[in-house]
Order: C-alpha cells, then sequence, then structure tokens
C-alpha cells in the first residue's frame, strides 16, 4: 500500500514538472517520470560514474509535493557502512537511458566522497528534526506575511493627527 501511494505522489510531483533533470541517451526528454521505475534505481558519483554508492530506497516530498530528497541504501563503498543516506534534490540528477522499449535510470550525485559521506543518515531523529525545521519555517515565514500586512495598512492608513491644507 504505502508504494503505491508513494507512486502516485511522486507521479503527481513529476507531472508538475518538479524535481529530477534528466539527461537521456537521445536529445528527446522523456517527458514523465514513473517513481516505481526509480525507485531501486543504481547510484554513482558524478565525479566517478563507476563507483556505485547505492540504490534508492526513498523518495521524499515536501509540503508542496515536490521532490526534495532521495534516500539511498548506500553499500559499504565510501565508508558508509550499508546506512541509508539522504541526498538533496540540489546534489542529485536522473540520466535516463532508452533502448526501444527499456528505460533505465541511474542517479548521479554531485558531490566529492567526503561530502557523500557527511550526508545525514535516514533515521527516526533525522525525520523528527526535519519535520521541525519545516514547521518552525512555516511559522517563521507566516509571522513575517502578518507583519508585512501590518506594516503595509499602517502605512496607507490616514493619519488622523494631520491637517488639511
Amino acid at each position: 500500500m504505502r508504494k503505491s501511494i508513494i507512486t502516485t505522489a511522486v507521479s503527481a510531483a513529476l507531472l508538475s514538472g518538479v524535481a529530477f533533470s534528466a539527461n537521456a541517451a537521445s536529445s528527446e526528454p522523456q517527458g514523465m517520470y514513473s517513481a516505481d521505475d526509480i525507485m531501486d534505481a543504481d547510484v554513482y558519483l558524478e565525479g566517478n560514474p563507476n563507483e556505485e554508492v547505492g540504490d534508492v530506497d526513498d523518495i521524499l516530498l515536501n509540503e508542496e509535493m515536490k521532490v526534495s530528497s532521495l534516500v539511498v541504501e548506500s553499500g559499504s563503498v565510501l565508508g558508509l557502512g550499508g546506512r541509508e543516506i539522504v541526498v538533496n534534490a540540489d546534489y542529485f540528477s536522473l540520466e535516463t537511458y532508452t533502448d526501444g522499449d527499456d528505460t533505465e535510470h541511474r542517479v548521479l550525485i554531485s558531490a566529492s566522497e567526503d561530502e557523500v559521506k557527511a550526508f545525514p543518515t535516514y533515521n527516526r531523529e533525522w525525520w523528527e528534526q526535519t519535520k521541525a525545521n519545516a514547521r518552525d519555517a512555516w511559522e517563521t515565514t507566516e509571522e513575517s506575511i502578518e507583519s508585512a500586512w501590518q506594516y503595509t495598512r499602517e502605512a496607507i492608513a490616514p493619519d488622523d493627527n494631520v491637517d488639511e491644507q
């Protein structure tokens, strides 16, 4: 059940024109991407495309249903020890290769080995902290919007103390 919900949500996000930058083997873009095809895609370092980091284990969406991050189940490469790492959307791209009716996806991480080692581990603590940060950011934005509205109202309100001449 969970996989079909994620597939539907990611398909909606991808249809709305977000997330992955694709480098197709041909010059034609694929146009639409299936989360089911991207799940379990092999993940490599952009600087060393033969160094497999792991595979896509999950796709994380933000409140706007845009792809925010990928969860990559790493192998024992780069000293990652098989942990699940969170790769922010700023750090990955998607390569798409089509051969007849077969389409294969490959994710490339644009980060050094040291940066990849420093990527956060996907666990309950990370999840709860990320949710709290997003909630705090929204509350701060909401307060700023209200303040801006109040200042605008005060700025355009007639001043009762000014004498008209």
